[in-house]
Formats: C-alpha cells, sequence, structure tokens
C-alpha cells in the first residue's frame, strides 16, 4: 500500500504556470469557476450560489491534503497569484497504486493550452513522486474536450457505462481512461 506525506505542499512549475496550494484567499478566483454553468457543464456538482460554498470546497481540498487522501493544486500564470483553474487527483485508492484525475479551467483561459501543459507535469508527480501504478479519468460522454486531452496524454478508454451517474434528476454516462505507468 502506497502512503503520501504532501507537507511541505510541492508546487510544480511548468514554461507558463505555477500549480500552487489553494488557500482561501482563491476562493475569490474560483467562485467565478464554480458558479458558471458552461465551466460546471461537465462537472456534475451544483453550481455555488455564493462565496461560502467555494470556502467549503477549499476546506475539504484542505483536509484531504492535511490526511494525505488527495492533491489538487490551483493553477497559475508565472508571477501571478491568481489561479485560473485546478488539476489533481481527488481520489487515490493507495492500496491499489490508482488515482483519479480532475480538472478545470476559467473559461477566459480555454483553448490556450494550460491544462495541456499542466496535465504532463501532474501525471509526472503521480507516478514518479507518489508511485502510482495508474492514474484514471472518468469523464462525461459528451466532453470532446476532456477526451481529446486525455488522448493526447496517452490515455486508453477502459470503459463505457450507460447511466451510471446520477445527477439533476437524470442518469449519466460517464467514460473511464486510464493511463498505466510504463
Amino acid at each position: 500500500m502506497l502512503s503520501f506525506n504532501f507537507n511541505p505542499f510541492p508546487q510544480l512549475e511548468t514554461e507558463r504556470l505555477v500549480l500552487r496550494q489553494v488557500t482561501m484567499r482563491h476562493a475569490k478566483d474560483l467562485f467565478p469557476l464554480r458558479s458558471d454553468p458552461e465551466v460546471m457543464k461537465y462537472i456534475c456538482k451544483p453550481l455555488a450560489q455564493d462565496i461560502s460554498e467555494v470556502k467549503s470546497l477549499i476546506n475539504r481540498i484542505q483536509i484531504g491534503i492535511r490526511k494525505n487522501q488527495s492533491i489538487a493544486w490551483g493553477i497559475s500564470m508565472k508571477g501571478e497569484t491568481k489561479i485560473m483553474g485546478t488539476i489533481g487527483f481527488h481520489f487515490i485508492d493507495s492500496e491499489h497504486h490508482r488515482a483519479e484525475i480532475g480538472y478545470m479551467l476559467g473559461k477566459p483561459f480555454w483553448n490556450k493550452g494550460f491544462l495541456s501543459e499542466a496535465m504532463p507535469c501532474v501525471i509526472k508527480y503521480g507516478f514518479d513522486v507518489m508511485k502510482l501504478h495508474s492514474i484514471e479519468a472518468k469523464i462525461d460522454t459528451d466532453n470532446t474536450f476532456s477526451k481529446r486531452l486525455l488522448l493526447n496524454n496517452k490515455f486508453v478508454k477502459e470503459a463505457y457505462f450507460k447511466g451510471n451517474y446520477f445527477f439533476n434528476e437524470q442518469f449519466l454516462d460517464t467514460e473511464v481512461f486510464s493511463l498505466i505507468k510504463s
């Protein structure tokens, strides 16, 4: 079984980005994302109605990190502290050396390659530092951007589940993609 220690928090960098710890001061950055129907379209969580809901989310992220059960990074441009999105392993199965990756990005930052730049860095951290064997992503079947991002990062489609997720009074289909450490 794997064990993790995310203290001190591992800040990561790419050519243009800093992947940093999400703190309460980032609530004002994340609220526009969590309350935007377009950004949340495939996240399948209720839209944030006020900033206190985002602060609760940040608190849950921080607890997961403190307990070494999950880790999420805020995505910022180098030289800035404002967060434009998040990426991380929100579910870690340490017994089976597997983690589920999730990500979101604010609309003003779409189609600029930011997630394409952040994802390999997080994957490398997962395999090299966390010693994961595999990383999975569960996505809405209509989320073509996410499919393309995963396939470009060498994920392979493992499964298609019909009606396995209930949200907004309807059953949704899910595709599961996986990347195994080579």
